[in-house]
């Protein structure tokens, strides 16, 4: 079987999801558009080259198919992860990676367009932005749960709730709250428990730490350095006796000698000869190494160390040789006895849903969605990831991550109808007048 029958099987297997016969022409036309090597992935840009000879017809069409058809994007979502993660070799074991991404969007009708931090821009503007979890092995990643972030602004405005089709039951939740509502859908699905990775976005919330603990998964999440903690070998006094009024004390005794610190401090007292060199894997010029320190500590709390007493868990800090001071701090929930060498790889997995992020939006389209509604955002989302999927699972069976990125199904790009004009340009309203 070639990689086009391959393709057309992939195409059966995510049809059957959509509802409707009528809706498969519409998969199929969508995903060839964005597989396309378009410089953007527009509904209007991708139909005129699918369909050349009937570009103002399959414009409409697409367009119904993706902003107003009622099918599920959290079923596509599962028939992509269905085709694909079984063609993932998880023998040395999994990731969970949680992130978000943003989307540069102008104006305030477009769903969830709020002044946030935007990672692509790298400061506060006027964006979108995602929440995904990456199922991830040593072999590749595969985005499998898609979530738009709607702001507490947008969240109480019934007006541009209702234009932009928000249905009734979303209501405000934080970042972390998403992530954690898409890893309990998953494991009610029988998903596996794999290790969560996630950025300092993330691990600095402690409700969320445990909410994964809790869940029985392990995680080797970001912090930042103000993070404090008990140092090895201190252990603080238990609470103070219940007097039998107001709540039983939870905070540990403190006294002079017994202090926490911060993850920082602990950092800079470490003796150089903590510290070894450790190599995670190789990039693309040279092996990606670093020096790398691990402790067992014991959370203390936030920035300021008010919390009960929590269970020992690993300290991975990371300190770059030329630098004066650690660039890198993470907490794991990882075994007593796990290597350093596997903290580490394990903490560096993170880059996969990065590049899961830079190949949807660079060779993807998935930020190039330009409707407004929620519906079409979640179809467009799940709709970049089912192409990226196929992808994914064509470098899978090739066992050659780097190969085909842009050519790996033969196909033949249409040419442009003589004289199109695409929509918007001043050209076009005066060509139409002219006729």
């Amino acid at each position: 079987m070639n990689a086009t029958e391959r393709f057309d099987r992939y195409l059966e297997q995510l049809s059957a999801g959509l509802g409707h016969a009528d809706r498969h022409a519409g998969l199929r036309g969508y995903c060839t558009g964005l597989m396309l090597p378009l410089s953007r992935k527009s509904v209007e840009l991708m139909a005129a080259r699918v369909d050349p000879m009937h570009a103002s017809a399959r414009h409409q069409a697409l367009h119904h198919f993706v902003a107003k058809a009622q099918w599920s994007h959290t079923e596509m979502l599962r028939r992509v992860a269905q085709w694909v993660i079984p063609k993932m070799d998880f023998r040395s074991g999994g990731w969970w990676i949680i992130d978000d991404t943003g989307f540069p969007k102008k104006g305030r009708h477009s769903v969830g367009v709020a002044r946030q931090y935007c990672g692509v821009l790298g400061k506060q503007d006027n964006c979108q932005v995602a929440v995904s979890i990456s199922l991830a092995s040593d072999q590749g990643s595969l985005p499998v749960a898609w979530r738009l972030y709607l702001p507490e602004d947008w969240a109480a405005d019934c007006e541009r709730r209702a234009k932009a089709g928000v249905p009734e039951q979303v209501r405000f939740a934080t970042k972390t709250q998403i992530a954690l509502e898409q890893l309990r859908t998953l494991l009610a699905e029988g998903a596996p428990r794999h290790c969560v990775l996630a950025d300092a976005g993330y691990g600095m919330d402690n409700a969320f730490r445990q909410a994964l603990s809790d869940m029985g998964l392990l995680y080797t999440v970001g912090i930042t350095s103000a993070v404090v903690v008990w140092p090895p070998g201190v252990e603080p006094l238990p609470p103070k006796p219940y007097s039998g009024a107001g709540r039983p004390p939870v905070m540990p005794q403190r006294t002079a000698e017994l202090q926490p610190m911060s993850v920082k401090a602990l950092a800079m007292s470490l003796p150089s000869q903590a510290f070894q060199t450790v190599t995670w894997r190789e990039g693309t010029n040279t092996a990606l190494s670093g020096r790398f320190a691990a402790l067992r500590v014991r959370h203390a709390g936030g920035n300021v160390g008010k919390a009960r007493l929590r269970p020992q868990q690993w300290l991975l800090i990371e300190w770059p040789a030329d630098d004066q001071e650690p660039s890198k701090y993470f907490l794991s929930t990882l075994p007593e006895d796990t290597a350093l060498s596997e903290l580490v790889s394990g903490a560096h997995q993170r880059w996969r849903i990065e590049r899961d992020y830079q190949d949807l939006k660079q060779d993807f389209g998935l930020g190039h969605y330009e409707g407004r509604g929620w519906r079409g955002f979640h179809h467009h989302g799940a709709l970049s990831i089912a192409a990226y999927g196929f992808l994914m699972a064509e470098r899978l069976i090739a066992d050659k991550p780097a190969c085909g990125k842009k050519n790996f199904i033969d196909r033949q790009v249409p040419a442009l109808p003589k004289g199109y004009i695409p929509r918007g340009r001043a050209s076009a309203k005066t060509s139409l007048m002219t006729q």
